[in-house]
């Protein structure tokens, strides 16, 4: 599979005289048009999140820890007997169904000055992006929409932390679209055990840190916790000598856990009871968290780079002449046929199809008729390759 520039998929065959017409919501959207592929000789468009879930805070007055900023990933494809993965001369527009403005629904831009330095307009977030524009292509194949300051709850108030983004290419004359879940949740559940009679969580919060390390912080509210604590999550670096914000969080919290009263203790912060995020077909096989990224105590290890050193795929998965992640690469970064991103045919971590979330499953039913990994050649190909399905970033 090769990667385009642009100019030849202007050339390539007429469409198919069939649109497959998905969702009345996506095509009912300004900027959303018709969808021609994935026909013959058209484009197929693939969605997805970088993480499969991301935390926020939704009250910023007294604390942060995440803000709104969820990343929204696309690769197209242009279909062929040799299908090219486009890295330029398209439009990728992206909008979320029912969710059009966050500002009322969070206090992010009255704090964001005090938090990050940075006035940001309403409803536009950390890297300039708003709840609906354009993804920027990387060069590389993959168009990105960062940072998207989007909240759980829907302009009609309902808390839904899977919502549906909707992702539409316009090349030429060609149009593809296709939804995914964009997935966030503000359920950090520090309630269950930080209270206080007269106080709210957050100062509790700051109130115990206090104590417990001589700081003044419940007198420099708004309070970012990444301003002292590295975090890679935001690309902070924090204080030198100060462990990161996942050491010091897992950590001081392993010892803590036996007496809250849930099953998955990890849903006490990662969010949670309700949202449940690991929704994947390894939550299906009986796994957790912990199946994968071991204990609290584990992830507190101060020499482990948070975000950075995950769980390998290859750790477990032993298929002959299968590649996994590349050395050095994460799963979401890395590439397992001829170039095509890992979580392009087999979803964002954490939502590995097929998933128990229905919204999850909703793109590889439109793209091939069946909830799982992308496995029917012919999303992409126009004729079915001879030989062996080759499971490596290159085609030899």
């Amino acid at each position: 599979m090769k990667i385009l520039s642009g100019r030849a998929i202007r050339r390539g065959a007429p469409l198919g005289a069939i649109a497959l017409i998905w969702g009345a919501a996506l095509w009912s959207t300004p900027g959303f048009g018709r969808d021609d592929g994935p026909g013959p000789g058209g484009l197929t468009v693939v969605a997805y999140n970088d993480l499969g879930m991301h935390c926020m805070n939704q009250d910023f007055s007294e604390i942060c820890i995440l803000p709104p900023a969820n990343t929204l990933n696309a690769t197209v494809i242009a279909r062929g007997e040799d299908p090219e993965i486009l890295k330029g001369g398209a439009v990728v527009r992206y909008g979320i169904a029912g969710n059009t403005r966050s500002d009322n629904k969070t206090n992010f831009w009255k704090y964001a000055q005090a938090l990050f330095g940075v006035a940001l307009p309403i409803n536009v977030g950390l890297t300039g992006n708003g709840l609906r524009g354009v993804m920027k292509p990387d060069g590389k194949g993959e168009w990105i929409a960062s940072a998207i300051p989007i909240t759980p709850m829907t302009d009609k108030q309902i808390i839904n932390a899977y919502q549906l983004a909707q992702v539409s290419v316009t090349a030429g004359t060609q149009v593809a679209n296709t939804q995914t879940v964009i997935p966030v949740s503000w359920e950090i559940s520090c309630n269950m055990c930080h209270s206080g009679k007269g106080t709210s969580v957050a100062t509790d919060i700051l109130r115990k840190h206090d104590k417990r390390f001589n700081t003044k912080l419940e007198g420099q509210k708004p309070v970012l916790c990444a301003k002292c604590h590295s975090d890679n999550a935001l690309g902070l670096p924090g204080v030198p000598g100060v462990s990161s914000m996942s050491t010091a969080m897992h950590k001081g919290h392993a010892s803590r856990m036996e007496t809250v009263n849930i099953a998955n203790k990890c849903y006490a912060c990662h969010p949670g009871v309700q949202t449940q995020c690991l929704r994947d077909v390894h939550e299906k096989k009986g796994m957790d968290c912990v199946s994968c990224h071991g204990t609290m105590t584990a992830v507190a290890n101060p020499y482990r780079k948070p975000w950075i050193d995950e769980p390998r795929c290859g750790s477990c998965h032993k298929v002959p002449g299968h590649e996994y992640e590349q050395p050095g690469v994460l799963f979401r970064n890395a590439v397992g046929h001829n170039g095509v991103k890992c979580y392009v045919c087999h979803g964002s971590p954490h939502a590995v199809l097929p998933s128990r979330n229905p919204a999850d499953n909703l793109q590889s039913i439109r793209l091939q008729g069946v909830a799982a990994s992308l496995q029917k050649c012919s999303v992409c190909h126009t004729k079915t390759p001879e030989g062996k399905f080759n499971h490596t970033a290159d085609d030899d």
